[in-house]
């Protein structure tokens, strides 16, 4: 039998504790924000649809992107019991250098169009929070103004080899001068891949208004009058714009790029080098064998080849296989902190995002940024507690079991056989 009582006036007063209100729409929005997923959601409410969609799209059917994503979701953990991890330490040693986390942001073109402040905003961020940033030679802020936005921090430079060789090398020589540690040299975008949201909606550069854009564009008035009242949107480390985005890759890529070319810049570049968008077993040895600090598993965040290898996938055989030589990083698909976690378990040194960084820019910029990273922080910091390990160097590949939905067929003659 419950017996009731009268509330008492004192117990009332407890449970009538009203927060303080926010009234920075901006703070409140994004701390309302508990996961990338929710940071996403803001961006393409904030964000015009040609901007949103070269962010959010791959190439062709979206299947390279959806199976990356998928992988990480794919994941067992085991965790270790009576282990207390009350501390945990989430720093790591990448490339001659410290970061406080095992991610950086990784390199992403055309990046003040999704928010104006751009590659400044990712790259400060990234110093405050003690993790590289890498800026794309389709960048929309020059090396030099990144370095002045990131004047401490460690700034990365991420590398096409062009047509006209000479206008790669003065890149590269720029960002050294500018004291940029580590060059990405990027392999799989001989031509761009076919990105089916951009040519649906016209994307280019810079945007073009349409009776489209006009309407799509009028219940975000923010984002038009960020773009038209701050300097014109253009490549600042090259001199061409103007076309798709497809048109202007051809444009700059090379389809001829070969191991020459990989051997001339290691000749120019003082700081490490690294290779991005390596995408098997034996290419991941060929590059080690010749000299490279370090590899990217990568499929360009399924921008490129569609149904191209999960990186994430690939990773336990490349490091078995190259780990010992060299520093094995993984991007592509990565969305929580625990897809991190789960790529340093497996043998990864380090991660990059791509997408989660820019989610986080559209929805609030410089701000959104911090929000990306404090988000997988915590992420990171719960998953390692709760799989009862204090370090990244505890992690092991007994703490993972990739679980599989593409198992390979067999070839006819096995089925024959």
């Amino acid at each position: 039998m419950v017996r009731r009582q009268l509330p008492q006036p004192a117990e009332l007063l407890e449970l009538m504790q009203f927060k303080k209100p926010e009234l920075n729409a901006k703070k409140r929005r994004l701390e309302a924000a508990l996961t990338i997923a929710d940071l996403r959601v803001i961006a393409q409410r904030r964000t015009p649809k040609a901007a949103f969609d070269y962010t959010d799209g791959a190439a062709e059917g979206e299947l390279s992107l959806g199976r990356a994503r998928q992988a990480f979701q794919d994941v067992e953990f085991h965790p270790d019991i009576l282990r207390p991890a009350a501390v945990v330490d989430t720093s790591t040693e990448i490339l001659g250098g410290r970061s406080s986390l095992p991610f950086g942001i990784a390199p992403t073109g055309f990046t003040r169009l999704m928010q104006t402040e751009g590659e400044s905003a990712g790259a400060g961020a990234a110093g405050a929070a003690g993790i590289p940033f890498t800026l794309s030679t389709l960048g929309t802020t020059s090396i030099e103004d990144v370095k002045r936005a990131n004047p401490h921090g460690r700034n990365w430079f991420q590398l096409y080899v062009m047509r006209d060789r000479d206008v790669s090398y003065g890149l590269v020589r720029r960002a050294a001068e500018a004291g940029f540690d580590t060059l990405q040299f990027t392999v799989d975008t001989p031509i761009a891949g076919a990105r089916l949201r951009d040519k649906r909606n016209g994307f280019s550069i810079p945007p073009q208004l349409t009776v489209g854009t006009i309407i799509n564009a009028l219940p975000r008035p923010w984002w038009w009058i960020d773009f038209l009242t701050t300097p014109k949107l253009e490549f600042a480390s090259l001199s061409t714009t103007g076309g798709t985005v497809g048109e202007l890759l051809n444009a700059a890529m090379d389809p001829t790029i070969s191991y020459d070319d990989l051997d001339v810049i290691r000749e120019m570049w003082p700081g490490k080098i690294v290779v991005k968008g390596v995408q098997n077993v034996e290419d991941s040895r060929r590059l080690i064998d010749r000299g490279v600090d370090g590899i990217v598993l990568s499929n360009h965040g399924g921008r490129q080849l569609d149904r191209a290898p999960i990186p994430f996938h690939l990773l336990p055989e490349v490091v078995r296989e190259v780990g010992r030589d060299a520093t094995v990083m993984v991007d592509t698909g990565i969305m929580n902190g625990a897809d991190i976690v789960a790529s340093i378990a497996l043998g990864a040194k380090f991660t990059l995002i791509g997408r989660a960084y820019l989610y986080g820019l559209m929805a609030g910029g410089r701000a959104g940024v911090d929000r990306t990273i404090e988000i997988l922080r915590s992420e990171i910091e719960r998953t390692m507690t709760l799989l009862g390990v204090s370090s990244l160097e505890e992690l092991e590949p007994r703490h993972v079991t990739q679980l599989t939905r593409l198992v390979p067929r067999g070839t006819t003659a096995a089925v024959e056989a």
